[in-house]
This record gives C-alpha cells, sequence and structure tokens, in this order.
C-alpha cells in the first residue's frame, strides 16, 4: 500500500523534495552572503590619517578659514529687490470699436504692471541698521527686503546711491547688528588670499575663497570712477554688494562685477575666475558722504592729465619708466596752478601712494575730500620735486572718464552732454584750413540724440567759447561744460565762419547722449 503511494504520488512528492532542496540551499546562500559581507576580506579600511608638521599646517589654515567665515558671516545679508515695470496695453483695449464687439473679454487678462526679482548682497556697517551695496542692486526699485543671516526679514530703504561707483547704502530698522569690519585696501598685494561672501544664484550666504590677481582694474571705462580689485575668488550673480575679504576677516572690496561666459542657470554670466570688487578705501568716502548729505563730494585737481603710454614718451619727459601721471593742461585759477604745477609735470607719488597711470590719480584725487591738502611728487624736465596742493570740488556733471589722451568727453548731463572734444593742434588746424590764431576745442564725436546735434552742431566745429569765457584746451572745456547750468551759449567757428549757438538741456532727439571715454582727463 505503501508503494501504490508512492507511485501515485510520485511527482508531486518529488515537486515537494526539490522545493524543500531549494529553500535549504537559498537559505546557505544568504548565510555565505552575510559571512562575505563581514568578513575582514570586504571590510572598509579605517587607514591613518595623514599627520606631521606640513598636515598640521594645513589644519591650522582650515581652522583660520573657518574662523574668518564664523565672524564675518553675521555681517552679510541678503537683498531681494523688487521692481515694477509698466507693461504697454495693446492700442485695441481702448479702441470703442473693438470694445463693442469683444467687451473686456481680452482687456482683464492683459496685466498693467509686471514684478520683476533681483538678488544682490550687502554688508552691514554699523548697528543700527546700515548696509552698503552695489547701486545697481537696488536701482529702479520699488521695494526692497533685507535678510540677514539669522532668517530675519526686514524693509530696506535706499538712503542714496553712487552710480559713478556703483555704490549705494540702505537702510533697515533695525538695532544692534553684527557688523563686518573694515580694512585697508590700499595696503594689498597682488597674491594676497581673499574670501569672498555673498548670496550667488540664490544660495545663501556663500563662501569662496581665492587671490588678488591684480590692482587698479578698469573694465568699462565712460563716466564712472573704477581702480577695481580683481580676484579669481568665485563671484556669480548674486555676489553683487557682497564683502571681500581679508585674512584678517576685514572687508577690503565690495563685490561688483565679472567677466563671465553664458553658463548660468536660465542664462545668466558664470564664473570664470576673472571677478572685480570696488576697494573698501573709496566704498568707505562714498558711504560716508551718501549717509551724511545724500551725495557724494569729490577732491579736484584742476589739471588734464594722460598717462605716459610707452618708453619713447618717459625719455621725453625725462622719466625712468612709464609709471605716472602727465600734466597736460592746468586749469587757469584751479588748484594745480595755485599749487604750481606746470604743463608737462609728471605726477609720481600722491601723499606718498606710487602712482601707475592715469587712471590710478583720478581715483586718489576722487577718493579724497575736497579741502583736503594732498602732497604730490613730480619730475620736472628729470629733476624731482615735491608741491602741496589744496583740492577743490570736482563739478558734479564734469565726466569720470579714465582713459588717456588728448581727447575730452562732456559732461554726463546738462546742455554739452553726448560730445567728445579734442585739442585744436596744428596738424588738426592745418585739416580744417583754419588760420593759426584759430583757438579752441575740436568736436570729434557727437551723440546724435544730444541737444548739440539737435541744434545743429557737427563734429569739426570748433568750440571757441562757452557762456562768453574762452576755451583754448580740453581742460578748459571740461571746466566751463561742468559749471554750465540751464541754457549755455557757445561760440562756434565752422570753416572759418563765427557764430553764437544757444543750446538747451531739453533739446535731444531720445535719451541723454553719453561723452567719449578717450579722456583728457580733468582732475
Amino acid at each position: 500500500m505503501k508503494k501504490q503511494f508512492v507511485r501515485d504520488n510520485f511527482l508531486g512528492l518529488s515537486l515537494t523534495m526539490i522545493g524543500l532542496l531549494c529553500l535549504v540551499l537559498a537559505v546557505m546562500l544568504n548565510l555565505n552572503h552575510r559571512g562575505a559581507f563581514n568578513s575582514p576580506h570586504f571590510a572598509f579600511a579605517g587607514g591613518n590619517a595623514l599627520d606631521g608638521p606640513d598636515i598640521d599646517g594645513l589644519e591650522k589654515q582650515n581652522r583660520a578659514y573657518e574662523r574668518i567665515a564664523q565672524t564675518v558671516t553675521p555681517g552679510v545679508v541678503a537683498i531681494q529687490s523688487t521692481q515694477v515695470i509698466k507693461v504697454r496695453q495693446s492700442p485695441f483695449m481702448t479702441d470703442p470699436f473693438f470694445r463693442q464687439f469683444f467687451g473686456d473679454m481680452f482687456g482683464g487678462q492683459v496685466p498693467r504692471e509686471q514684478r520683476e526679482h533681483a538678488l544682490g548682497s550687502g554688508v552691514i556697517v554699523s548697528p543700527d541698521g546700515y548696509i552698503v551695496t552695489n547701486n545697481h542692486v537696488v536701482a529702479k526699485a520699488s521695494e526692497i527686503e533685507v535678510v540677514t543671516s539669522d532668517k530675519r526679514a526686514f524693509k530696506g530703504k535706499v538712503v542714496g546711491a553712487d552710480p559713478q561707483t556703483d555704490v549705494a547704502v540702505v537702510k533697515i530698522n533695525a538695532k544692534d547688528l553684527p557688523t563686518a569690519g573694515w580694512g585697508d585696501s590700499s595696503a594689498l598685494k597682488v597674491g594676497d588670499i581673499v574670501m569672498a561672501f555673498g548670496n550667488p544664484f540664490g544660495q545663501y550666504f556663500t563662501v569662496t575663497r581665492g587671490t588678488v590677481s591684480a590692482l587698479g582694474r578698469s573694465i568699462s571705462g565712460g563716466d564712472r570712477f573704477e581702480s577695481f580689485i580683481q580676484t579669481d575668488a568665485a563671484i556669480n550673480p548674486g555676489n553683487s554688494g557682497g564683502a571681500l575679504v581679508n585674512v584678517r576677516g576685514q572687508v577690503v572690496g565690495i563685490n561688483t562685477a565679472i567677466l563671465s561666459g553664458q553658463s548660468g542657470p536660465g542664462g545668466e554670466g558664470g564664473f570664470l575666475g576673472i571677478g572685480f570688487a570696488i576697494p573698501s578705501n573709496m566704498v568707505k568716502h562714498v558711504m560716508q558722504d551718501l549717509i551724511k548729505t545724500g551725495k557724494v563730494s569729490r577732491g579736484f585737481l584742476g589739471a588734464g592729465i594722460q598717462g605716459i603710454r610707452n618708453e619713447d614718451e618717459a625719455q621725453a619727459f625725462h622719466v625712468p619708466d612709464t609709471a605716472g601721471a602727465i600734466v597736460e593742461d592746468v586749469t587757469p585759477g584751479g588748484p594745480a596752478e595755485k599749487a604750481g604745477l606746470k604743463n608737462g609735470d609728471v605726477i609720481r607719488k600722491l601723499d606718498g601712494q606710487q602712482i601707475a597711470d592715469a587712471g590710478q590719480l583720478i581715483a586718489a584725487i576722487t577718493n579724497i575730500n575736497p579741502g583736503t591738502q594732498v602732497t604730490v611728487d613730480i619730475l620736472r624736465d628729470g629733476k624731482p620735486m615735491t608741491v602741496k596742493v589744496t583740492l577743490g570740488e570736482r563739478p558734479a556733471n564734469l565726466s569720470a572718464s579714465n582713459a588717456p589722451g588728448a581727447r575730452g568727453g562732456g559732461p554726463s548731463s546738462g546742455a554739452l552732454r553726448g560730445m567728445s572734444v579734442q585739442n585744436l593742434t596744428p596738424s588738426v588746424r592745418d585739416q580744417l584750413g583754419l588760420p593759426a590764431s584759430s583757438r579752441g576745442v575740436v568736436i570729434s564725436e557727437l551723440d546724435p540724440n544730444s541737444p548739440a546735434a539737435q541744434a545743429g552742431m557737427q563734429p569739426g566745429d570748433v568750440i571757441e567759447s562757452i557762456n562768453r569765457q574762452p576755451v583754448n584746451s580740453v581742460a578748459d572745456f571740461n571746466r566751463l561744460a561742468g559749471q554750465a547750468k540751464g541754457r549755455t551759449l557757445l561760440r562756434v567757428n565752422r570753416q572759418g565762419q563765427g557764430q553764437f549757438v544757444v543750446l538747451s538741456p531739453g533739446d535731444t532727439g531720445g535719451e541723454n547722449g553719453g561723452g567719449g571715454d578717450e579722456g583728457d582727463d580733468q582732475q
């Protein structure tokens, strides 16, 4: 009977046995797998950490960077600005015929205002809520929100802004805020280690590290004062207005610009290793003026200057190298003339600081308060001399052009905006067919939307006087153009024929024209 049972159920019994064998094998394999995983052969090696004096030095350096980051970050803020843009409505929306058939069917769906948001950074400069940032971060903002590192949000108000240096000051209602310490940017050297703080691409309170790549950089020219610190510390969109800090945890610059490619989210420019910061000494001067008076007062030397372009020019002026700035035109009655500076003097130092070129001298002079006496070291026909100059106040609408040369840019506002002029040299007089007795400056470039162009003036015209004051050089033009207010009377010579022309600041075919950016730099 048992044999009969086995025969009748052979298939079922066989399958059962096979199942049991598979189960046993599975258990054995699982146990072996665990044993293999836990065996010393597959264990992660603990390993010994590197040590030694060199490694200890790196650990000490890391702790120093951590200390800087922990100290500075509370003094850095994120700035969210909102700008309301008016959107033009389709003319059909106000057409009675159109509305008769369609009513408000489309009109209610067309927005009349559009809100744009931008993120930047700022640095707290006082416990009671003053914050310095870039002008371009808050320019035209209708709303400003400031977020601190402890995630508190405040409504901000612009106290003052200076587009010529891209510095602005924002105020929030707060007390006992942490502040970042400020350092002397003139002490920076190429190769110094610096750290950049800010909010790149919305990544709040980011810190990067790099070195000072160069000093005294100018990247845009035109109507801005620039003597930037160049760094390879990563600076990206959103870092603008943040702090550039030295190894002592002191702010030595305010991040402001980058040279970039289109690599960021949404097409924003990304970091390529070249970033720029406004030197802290320049920021402090502008910031203090904005807080006190809402405007910036700048020193004025009263002389047209240019750089030394090559060794031939250096030899001609009896200087050993191309460092310095040549006095090209001394303004009659100006601070330079009163101090005894003369055309052809080469300025080598200002208050003991070496002057590399005309741009550095401009930045240094404009960073000093009017009425300050400065010490100017010069070479006159190769002989060293020291001159004391009491600076005047730079006219507010005088062009900030930094480039050297024998040309001058007109003011950034007023009736004479939008033109560039150059000195009336003998060769230029001959080209224009003018007699040797001719005096004035020649219009070299003219914005078609400028008041002068609208009044019929054109390149090649010679400006002989401004408001009945003679113009004998670019320096005279810059000085008188800066003083001109409202309607301005010009005496113009065109192909030997003299005529008077009256310009009004409102005579324009569009936006304000910009002056040329090749400057016989008026200081």
